[in-house]
């Protein structure tokens, strides 16, 4: 774009805030009074395919009738994404160009599902295919008899997997898999103490290979096959990484480097070979059918225009509440057990994504970027923080999601109980109550969006995890910012590194510390 258009672009984006800046805010009830069509023109749906065997046809019910974005506020919203490039910037997205261009980069994640340029589709299929094979010849005992596998990574390479295997491994598992983050030994001895030696895999994920955290728990691992007996420990370490070469120079033996694109970011690569720890637990068919559910999504994204895209709406509902009412904090919480460790998974990758104080050209930003994403799971959080979230002085929009299908088999009763309880604190939230008694009084107007999904399966995992990588980047245009970088995380640890070397000086409050630590 030329300098003179990039201005224009600017001050038509300028322009759509100060546009919906001047907009009056109405309430939840004068919405609804306003339009009785309301919860049909607010309501998305997404359908995935039946998968042969495995799945029926099945989707996700997305309402977004209990926000306050009405007639008014969607069409300002629709002028500013249209100001911003929104259709532009997906088609790059897509098509394979520069948007992550502080580091120079495309973001191939969508073609891990088949959503991207033929090349980029026929490469990530090629590296499917190649995991699919040594996946599939683990189940065979190819590597002889595996139970256990310990998965790993830290950030993208493990919350990711964590997610999947908490969700999709409830009823049975074929290989037992424990995920591993934290450098602190005791996450790793507890792996070690769940699992036999002489039948457990090590899978080692890190993009870059050189990940501390990652390396030190790898050499760990290997040490605690080795000092209990097994023969080749190397043998069984396989590495999920997009520096193919740093793993076989570590170790691992060429034909177990399971390579994935360096255009793929950590927090966006859950359906590359960092899958590898899920598709060992589930099957490839189940993790296939995460694909299919995730292309779902992504082939609403990049074909619904404006308000009719769900992503989209979503995003603009999230600048809503960050930019014009104030809010800095977005609740999530699935009504599922099954979806326990889903708000840790969004907290990454949104926070990471759009936690950013700079416009993609490296201007400071205008406003408040990413909310900070928190959550939890029904039933457990009405009774801990609910009481926050209806009488509290913030207002904080929330987004339930749950199933239709239970993930039990005891009496029906529970599941009844949990959706009763899921859709009864969006409708309190909204209505509020009236009293004489302060104490008693609830204020009501406060928001929330509800995911309803026929099942809580794979697919419907896909489905929920593309949703919210669309959306992240739907906000990230509207904001001007690059939610592909995350330079962020990289000053802590390398002043870690100068404490270790006893290189540069610190704040006295660090030397006393360090002194009192014992790393002085």
């Amino acid at each position: 774009m030329s300098g003179s258009g990039m201005e224009h672009g600017k001050a038509a984006v300028a322009a759509a805030w100060e546009g919906l800046r001047a907009l009056a805010p109405q309430t939840l009830a004068a919405q609804f009074a306003a339009d009785p069509a309301r919860v049909e023109a607010m309501t998305r749906h997404i359908a995935w395919p039946a998968v042969p065997g495995i799945a029926a046809e099945a989707g996700m019910r997305i309402d977004f009738s209990k926000t306050h974005l009405g007639e008014a506020e969607l069409t300002a919203f629709e002028a500013l994404a249209e100001a911003a490039g929104f259709v532009q910037a997906r088609e790059a997205l897509f098509d394979g160009g520069i948007v992550n261009v502080t580091e120079g980069r495309a973001a191939t994640h969508g073609a891990l599902r088949g959503s991207g340029t033929p090349a980029q589709v026929d490469e990530a299929e090629a590296l499917l295919a190649r995991m699919g094979m040594l996946v599939e010849a683990i189940h065979d005992g190819a590597l002889g008899e595996i139970k256990h596998c310990i998965s790993i990574g830290i950030g993208g390479s493990a919350l990711g997997p964590a997610l999947a295997i908490d969700a999709l491994t409830r009823e049975l598992a074929l290989v037992d898999v424990h995920v591993v983050s934290n450098i602190d030994g005791l996450a790793l001895e507890q792996a070690f103490a769940a699992c036999d030696p002489q039948t457990t895999l090590i899978a080692l994920a890190s993009k870059t290979f050189t990940t501390i955290e990652t390396m030190t728990n790898g050499a760990s691992a290997l040490k605690w096959l080795a000092d209990n007996g097994v023969a080749d420990p190397g043998g069984r370490v396989i590495a999920l990484t997009a520096a193919p070469d740093k793993a076989v120079e570590w170790g691992v033996d060429e034909t177990r480097v399971l390579p994935f694109p360096e255009s793929v970011g950590g927090r966006y690569s859950l359906f590359s070979s960092i899958g590898f720890p899920i598709a060992l637990a589930i099957g490839m068919e189940e993790f296939r059918e995460m694909l299919a559910g995730a292309k779902a999504v992504d082939d609403h994204f990049r074909t619904a225009e404006g308000r009719a895209n769900a992503p989209l709406l979503a995003a603009f509902a999230d600048q809503y509440y960050t930019r014009l009412r104030g809010c800095q904090t977005r609740a999530v919480f699935a009504y599922d057990e099954r979806l326990a460790l889903l708000p840790d998974y969004l907290q990454q990758l949104e926070m990471e994504s759009n936690g950013k104080s700079v416009t993609v050209d490296g201007k400071p930003v205008d406003g408040p970027t990413a909310a900070v994403t928190w959550g939890g799971v029904g039933t457990d959080g009405q009774h801990a923080v609910f009481q926050l979230l209806h009488q509290g002085t913030h207002l904080i929009p929330v987004d339930f999601i749950a199933s239709i299908a239970p993930g039990d088999e005891l009496d029906p009763a529970h599941h009844r109980t949990l959706l009763l309880n899921c859709l009864a604190q969006g409708a309190a939230l909204m209505a509020g109550k009236a009293s004489e008694d302060p104490a008693r009084a609830y204020p009501g107007d406060r928001p929330s969006t509800t995911f309803l999904l026929d099942d809580c399966d794979a697919a419907a995992l896909g489905a929920l995890i593309a949703f919210h990588e669309q959306r992240t980047f739907a906000n990230a245009v509207l904001l001007g910012i690059n939610p592909f970088d995350q330079f962020g995380v990289e000053l802590g640890k390398a002043i870690a590194k100068q404490i270790d070397s006893g290189e540069g000086s610190f704040d006295p409050s660090t030397m006393a510390l360090m002194a009192a630590a014992g790393l002085a």
